[in-house]
Parts: structure tokens; C-alpha cells; sequence
């Protein structure tokens, strides 16, 4: 077998083919050596062109692209199953409607040689707009899309800065995985599900862990945001979703309450639901945006008590 490569990167799909190729291109054209990386792409049950795309691939870049199949749906599956085959110590990711700027593995490569004490770094997740963005579709709303700026100076990350990474532009070493384990199923998206918590779940297990990650801004790739996830709608299903998964995470800083709790749902939280619903309501009498802003908190309100009150009455 060939010599590891120094950076093995990840990237899950799931009936993306049209927007695949892109972001494949965009790993393979990269200022570093290809012999510094590899590329595994996860395709999971895809039932688009996705395996013709990737026949394509590989046969236009021999050599470079290892694609595998993944048969247990959901995106954590599909990331674990990456996560095995990778042949690399450090093992990056990104998403199917993703690219990844051209210094994009140098970067990585050299922020790990850099810095040895490094567990994770992560870096910009910026909008790539499919037309011209409402007005009320500010970074306040951001966390739906999947972007991340947290600014152009660089940040270390732990349990006492818990900044969350998100995995569309995410570098770890491989022996944190052995450490703090793979992505859970339970919180993972399915198929075209949304407000998923893979991502942040197995953020709270690192920095629990005692994990500390790097936020870089020269680290940088982009995503799409088709006019679709550029609506009210999508927004107002995505924090429904969220809240439901939230119900699931019991984290521990939403689960604390002095005064316990009702269905399951602790009392704190119902007392910002009536603040949330009175600033819904006297800022759509105005016609203010930061109306939505109140709206979309009472929907992941929602979405947690669902979750509690299927759990307490339905299970």
C-alpha cells in the first residue's frame, strides 16, 4: 500500500448530484500536492445520478477520489463510515453543496504541523447567495444555512469558549474520534430532515473531553443557499426542527431550573416563551424584522415541547 496521505478529507452526499461535481472539483484543485491528501466521498443511498456522477469522477481523476458506500442512512453514518476509512491523522469535512477555497489543505496541514496540542480547527462557512437575500435574512439567521463567521482574528476554542464548529468546514485529528467517539445517529439529519444536532452534540462531548480546537479565518469554504432555504418557511421549519432535537440533547445548561418543570419542559423555558411571544406580538404590530426573530424562538419552543410531550405520553 501507498505511503498515508497527511490529510484524509470526508465528504458525505445524499441525492446532490447536481451541485456534487462542484464541490468535488473544488477538493481536488487545491494548491497542495495531491499526493498530501485524500479524497473519500460517502455516497449514502443516494437515489439521484449521484453514483453516475461519481463514476465520472473517478474515471476523470484516477487515482484520486475513493468513493464508498454507506447503506445505513443519515448523514452521522455517513461521516462515521469516512471517519473508518480514512488512511490519514488528521481527517477534515465538508458537505456535497459545499466548496472548499484552494489553499484549503494547505491550511489544515499547516495549522496541525504548527500547532501539536491542535484537536480540531475549523474556519469561515460563507454564503454563496442564489439571488439577492430578503432584508431580513441577516446572520442573526445564519445557524439554518450552515454558515459560520466568527469574525477575521484567529480564536482557540474550549470548554471555557465553547464555540460550536460546524462539520462544512471541520479538520480533527483521527485519535479524537477514538477518544470521544463518532457522530450519533439519534441526532443526525435524514434524508431531507432539518435542525438536525450531530454536529453540535459531538461538540459538546469535545469539549467535555477536554478537546481544544482553533477557529482560523483563512480557513475558509463556501455554500450554497438556494432561494428555497432563503424563505420564512424553511426558517420557521428548521427551528422547529431544532427545538425537537434539542428536547432529545438535554443539555445540561437548557435543563437547570430552580422551580422544575412542566411535561418535562423546564419552567425557564416557558417564561421566555411568554417574553418571546410579547415581543413577537408588539414588534409585528410595527412591522418591525426582528419580529421574525421572536417567532422563530416560540417555534423551537414548540419543537422542544413536542419532543418532551411524545416522550413523557407516546413512548
Amino acid at each position: 500500500m501507498s505511503r498515508a496521505p497527511e490529510l484524509s478529507i470526508v465528504l458525505p452526499t445524499y441525492n446532490r448530484a447536481a451541485e456534487l461535481s462542484r464541490a468535488v472539483e473544488s477538493a481536488l484543485h487545491q494548491s497542495a500536492p495531491p499526493e498530501t491528501y485524500e479524497l473519500i466521498v460517502v455516497n449514502n443511498n443516494s437515489t439521484d445520478d449521484t453514483s453516475r456522477v461519481l463514476d465520472r469522477l473517478t474515471s476523470e481523476h484516477p487515482n484520486r477520489i475513493r468513493a464508498i458506500v454507506e447503506s445505513k442512512q443519515g448523514v452521522a453514518h455517513a461521516r462515521n463510515a469516512g471517519i473508518a476509512a480514512a488512511r490519514a491523522a488528521v481527517i477534515a469535512f465538508f458537505d456535497d453543496d459545499v466548496c472548499v477555497a484552494p489553499n484549503w489543505v494547505d491550511t489544515i496541514v499547516r495549522l496541525f504541523e504548527q500547532h501539536p496540542e491542535l484537536d480540531c480547527a475549523g474556519g469561515k462557512v460563507l454564503p454563496a447567495w442564489s439571488g439577492t437575500p430578503p432584508s431580513w435574512l441577516t446572520p442573526a439567521h445564519w445557524a439554518p444555512l450552515a454558515l459560520q463567521d466568527f469574525g477575521d482574528t484567529p480564536m482557540v476554542m474550549s470548554l471555557d469558549n465553547p464555540k460550536g464548529l460546524i462539520s462544512a468546514n471541520l479538520a480533527c485529528r483521527k485519535e479524537v474520534f477514538h477518544r470521544v467517539g463518532g457522530f450519533l445517529p439519534q441526532f443526525q439529519r435524514v434524508k431531507d430532515g432539518i435542525g438536525s444536532l450531530e454536529d453540535g452534540e459531538w461538540m459538546l462531548r469535545f469539549w467535555k473531553s477536554g478537546g481544544q480546537a482553533l477557529y482560523t479565518p483563512e480557513l475558509v469554504t463556501s455554500t450554497d443557499v438556494p432561494a428555497a432555504r432563503q424563505s420564512r418557511a424553511y426558517h420557521r421549519r428548521w427551528h422547529l426542527g431544532h427545538g425537537y432535537f434539542y428536547g432529545l440533547l438535554r443539555a445540561e445548561e437548557m435543563e437547570r431550573s430552580a422551580v422544575g418543570s412542566l411535561f418535562g419542559v423546564p419552567a425557564h423555558m416557558y417564561r421566555s416563551a411568554v417574553q418571546d411571544a410579547t415581543r413577537w406580538c408588539r414588534a409585528a404590530v410595527s412591522g418591525a424584522d426582528v419580529a421574525f426573530l421572536y417567532e422563530l424562538k416560540l417555534r423551537f419552543f414548540a419543537g422542544f415541547l413536542r419532543q418532551r410531550v411524545q416522550e413523557r405520553f407516546f413512548s
